[in-house]
């Protein structure tokens, strides 16, 4: 199976974003809620095929809505972002699998390849773009909303803005990686990659360029050898970025 070469040039974008994001999901001990943020674009990539348009479009707009509940009910009630990504991740779960014909549930899970033109290509680029620029602009005020918030509100940053931008860019990478790893493995390819690249780094700048490196290579390599043996794509990506996690665990640096 021969790929696209705009898939895979949008591909490695996506993967450098999702390589960033990762890090600070990870430092903000989402972890378990980052692979279960993909599962709230169920209903609308059920709701999508149904009505006959592209999936893309409704995974994106369950996504974002979900992003937005999740920081208005974390804001209202203090409850941790992990416990309301689970309860959100667990409904939109049995209503997506409930509403998505059964054919194209497991591209929708898993991903599968797809020609990309160049409008779609420009689209989903600048916006990966504008997460690497959301990350790499804030980086800083990141790692002090997360050492301590008190230090975060007399530095004059907004905490409240700062979350909510962070959680929908998070929503958009997400969105933009059912393109390849579906809705079931896009959250493990954001937290993969940061949590081996936390294992060989001793700075934050070192962490995130390896992030970067690792999800491109995982991506890319998982994308060639998916299409050579006529494999399901997302899993593939997954299993190699994990490879990489434990190879990384034999060679951490000594601190």
């Amino acid at each position: 199976m021969t790929i696209d070469l705009n898939y895979l040039i949008l591909s490695a974008i996506i993967a450098a974003a999702a390589g960033l994001i990762g890090c600070f999901a990870l430092m903000k001990k989402m972890t378990l809620a980052s692979d279960a943020f993909g599962h709230i674009a169920l209903p609308g990539l059920g709701l999508a095929i149904l009505f006959k348009i592209n999936p893309i479009l409704g995974g994106a707009a369950a996504l974002l809505i979900g992003a937005f509940l999740i920081w208005l009910i974390e804001n209202k009630t203090k409850i941790s972002s992990e416990a309301i990504i689970g309860v959100i991740f667990s409904a939109s779960l049995a209503i997506g699998s409930l509403i998505t014909p059964e054919e194209h549930l497991i591209e929708a899970l898993f991903g599968g390849f797809q020609e990309i033109n160049t409008l779609e290509l420009a689209i989903a680029a600048g916006i990966s773009l504008a997460i690497i620029a959301f990350i790499l602009r804030n980086k800083e005020k990141l790692v002090i909303s997360l050492i301590s918030q008190d230090l975060a509100v007399t530095s004059g940053i907004d905490i409240k803005k700062l979350n909510l931008y962070f959680i929908l860019f998070f929503g958009l990478t997400v969105i933009l990686g059912l393109r390849y790893s579906g809705a079931l493995l896009m959250g493990s390819l954001i937290i993969v990659p940061a949590a081996a690249a936390k294992y060989i780094s001793r700075s934050l700048k070192t962490m995130l360029s390896s992030a970067v490196a690792i999800s491109v290579l995982s991506t890319l390599s998982g994308l060639l050898i998916a299409s050579r043996f006529d494999l399901t794509v997302g899993p593939i990506i997954v299993i190699i970025a994990s490879i990489i996690f434990f190879i990384g665990l034999l060679f951490k640096p000594e601190d």
